[in-house]
C-alpha cells in the first residue's frame, strides 16, 4: 500500500504535515465538574474530571499537593471489531499510568494540598492517535473544571513512514508498522510531559519526526485556547456579563 502519493498526498488526502480535522465540545455532561469530548480526525474521545474533593484513602493523601487518579477505557463499539475492552485489560493499565502521569505534571498540584482529582476518559470512536486525543480531552476537562493548569498541554503523534515524515497518524498509518513517536507539550515552555515511541530511530529522521510533532502540539493547543475561550465568553453572555 502506497501512504503518500507521488503528489505527496496521504490516503485521507492530508498533506505530510498537516493534522487531522479538530474539533471539541465543553460541559457535555452535567453531572461532572467539567466535562470535554475532543475529535482528531475520526478519534472522538470523552473526558470527564471530578474534583478537587476529598482523598478517598487517606493513606494516599499528600500534604502538599493534589493526587490525580486517572482511568483509561475504550467503548465496546470504538472499533470496528466490537470487541469487549474493560478497564481492566494491560493496556488501558498502562494508558491510564501514561496520561495521568502527563496530566500530573499539568496540573498546579501544589495549589490543592490534600486533595484528590480524577479524570476519566472513555475512547467512543478509534482511528488512530487514542492517546493524545485522551490527553487533549482531559486537559480541556480539567481547564472547564476550573482546576490550575501550568500550561494548555496539547498531544499528538508523528511517524515515519516511506522516507516521509508523517504527523498525526491516522489508524492505518499506525498499523503499518514504521517508527512513531507521540508527545506531549507545554508550549509556553517548550516542556516535554509525555515522550513515547514504540520502535528505534536513527538520530536525523527522530529530530524531524520530533520537530514535526512540537509544531503540531502548539496547533493543537493554540486549538483548544480558541475554544476554551469561546465557551467562556458563551458563559458570560449567558449570564448577562458585560465586558469591560
Amino acid at each position: 500500500m502506497e501512504f503518500v502519493s507521488p503528489e505527496g498526498l496521504r490516503l485521507d488526502g492530508r498533506r505530510p504535515g498537516e493534522l487531522r480535522r479538530l474539533g471539541c465540545e465543553l460541559s457535555v455532561l452535567q453531572a461532572a465538574d467539567g466535562s470535554a469530548i475532543f475529535e482528531m480526525g475520526n478519534t472522538k474521545v470523552l473526558a470527564a474530571v471530578f474534583g478537587p474533593h476529598e482523598v478517598e484513602n487517606r493513606s494516599q493523601q499528600q500534604p502538599d499537593r493534589a493526587i490525580i487518579k486517572c482511568e483509561y477505557g475504550m467503548a465496546a463499539f470504538s472499533t470496528g471489531e466490537r470487541r469487549k475492552r474493560g478497564k481492566g485489560d494491560r493496556r488501558s493499565q498502562e494508558l491510564s499510568k501514561v496520561i495521568g502521569a502527563a496530566l500530573e505534571q499539568t496540573v498546579m498540584t501544589h495549589l490543592l494540598p490534600r486533595s484528590q482529582i480524577d479524570v476519566y476518559v472513555q475512547v467512543l470512536q478509534a482511528d488512530g492517535g487514542t492517546r493524545c486525543a485522551a490527553i487533549n480531552a482531559a486537559v480541556l476537562a480539567l481547564a472547564e473544571a476550573g482546576v490550575p493548569l501550568r500550561d494548555l498541554c496539547g498531544a499528538v503523534a508523528a511517524g515515519h513512514l516511506e522516507g516521509t515524515p508523517l504527523l498525526d497518524l491516522n489508524y492505518s498509518e499506525d498499523a503499518a508498522g514504521g517508527p512513531d513517536v507521540s508527545i506531549a507539550l507545554h508550549p509556553l515552555t517548550s516542556r516535554l510531559v509525555l515522550l513515547q515511541s514504540d520502535s528505534r530511530l536513527p538520530v536525523e529522521t527522530f529530530e524531524t519526526v520530533m520537530k514535526l510533532a512540537s509544531e503540531g502540539c502548539r496547533t493543537v493547543s493554540g486549538f483548544m485556547r480558541e475554544k476554551l475561550l469561546e465557551h467562556t465568553q458563551r458563559l458570560a453572555d449567558a449570564r448577562g456579563v458585560v465586558k469591560s
